[in-house]
């Protein structure tokens, strides 16, 4: 489901990415661990098309993502990829459930009908925010806004999930709940789950766990 080949990137101020092959099966479940800096979250949106590589190639599902335009690319990632971000990435006008119904905004081929809202509420009911769903992020506290960040990237069931750090800011509880419920997607639709994670405690939970030392090659 993605496969990445001779890959390379930079950014001006000298930072190199090199990672020679990578591929995540459909239905697999891949962590990513490495130290900060190293270009984990680079990666990610590398394989999303939020960046381009200089060189080499991204597919996923069969698609080469860098050729295509930067309208395609977004389509893509609204119709086949679920990207939990850091950052959560969330739009401050709107409430809990506006948010998890995102991608229906901005993906032309995603079309928003009952049983999506349906699927929305269902959830942000499932991360404990069912009475939440009309609160904007600025009413919500930190893990709070992360478990909506996790609703939107499962809301349109897609062929992969990306995640970066996605279970950081919650408590165990809630952090157990998170992966249950990416594992429980990724098996329910055969999507490719690929995570940056530095919780060592949840590696034990993935089909495969890569050091991002061992995957990158200094450019």
């Amino acid at each position: 489901m993605i496969s990445v080949r001779d890959l390379r990137f930079g950014y001006a101020g000298g930072f190199a990415l090199d990672v020679p092959e990578l591929d995540v099966a459909a239905g697999e479940r891949v962590a990513i661990v490495g130290p900060s800096g190293s270009g984990k979250t680079t990666l990610l949106n590398l394989v999303s098309g939020i960046a381009v590589p200089r060189e080499g190639r991204v597919t996923l599902d069969g698609q080469e993502v860098g050729p295509l335009s930067d309208r395609a690319r977004r389509a893509l990632r609204a119709a086949s990829i679920g990207f939990v971000f850091q950052e959560f990435a969330l739009v401050d006008y709107l409430t809990a459930e506006g948010n998890v119904l995102y991608p229906y905004r901005v993906g032309a081929g995603l079309r928003l009908d009952r049983d999506v809202r349906d699927r929305a509420r269902a959830l942000l009911a499932d991360f404990g925010l069912g009475e939440k769903t009309r609160r904007r992020p600025a009413e919500l506290s930190q893990g709070e806004r992360q478990r909506v960040a996790i609703a939107r990237a499962l809301v349109t069931r897609p062929k992969v999930i990306l995640a970066d750090e996605a279970t950081g800011n919650l408590d165990p509880a809630n952090k157990a709940a998170a992966l249950d419920l990416l594992f429980a997607q990724a098996a329910e639709t055969g999507a490719a789950l690929l995570c940056v994670t530095h919780d060592h405690e949840l590696l034990p939970r993935f089909d495969r766990v890569i050091d991002f030392a061992d995957l990158r090659m200094a450019a």
